[in-house]
């Protein structure tokens, strides 16, 4: 396997920067729909109660994973900084550019990934 060419490492900030974006403005969003129920109870029926508690528990989750891939995110681009991107956190061997093109957060190999996803 081959390093990044600088080309392909300022494709992959892009889109890293891209994402971070999104996922930012996603977080922003979000917040309102993630608060606390509060139904007017005179007005609203038990079936929209469970439905907008549902709503609620599906923008928590959501939320969260959004969180968890920024953060993979903000570490990806410190590791871009500090010339570590690119490389797996397990092997060191440089991870394939078809790989980071499609998840540019990953830290780690297809082959060492695929150890940890079956610990």
């Amino acid at each position: 396997m081959d390093q990044l060419t600088p080309k392909q490492t300022q494709e992959l900030r892009s889109i890293l920067q891209s994402t971070k974006t999104k996922l930012e403005q996603q977080l922003l969003d979000a917040e309102s729909a993630t608060g606390v129920v509060i139904l007017d109870q005179s007005t609203v029926g038990r079936v929209s109660r469970v439905d907008a508690m549902q709503q609620q528990s599906m923008a928590v989750s959501t939320r969260a994973k959004a969180q968890d891939t920024l953060r993979k995110v903000l570490q990806a681009l410190l590791r871009m900084d500090k010339e570590d991107f690119g490389y797996c956190g397990q092997c060191y061997e440089p991870i394939q550019f078809n790989r980071l093109k499609v998840q540019p957060q990953a830290s780690h190999c297809l082959k060492c990934q695929d150890q940890l996803d079956h610990i």
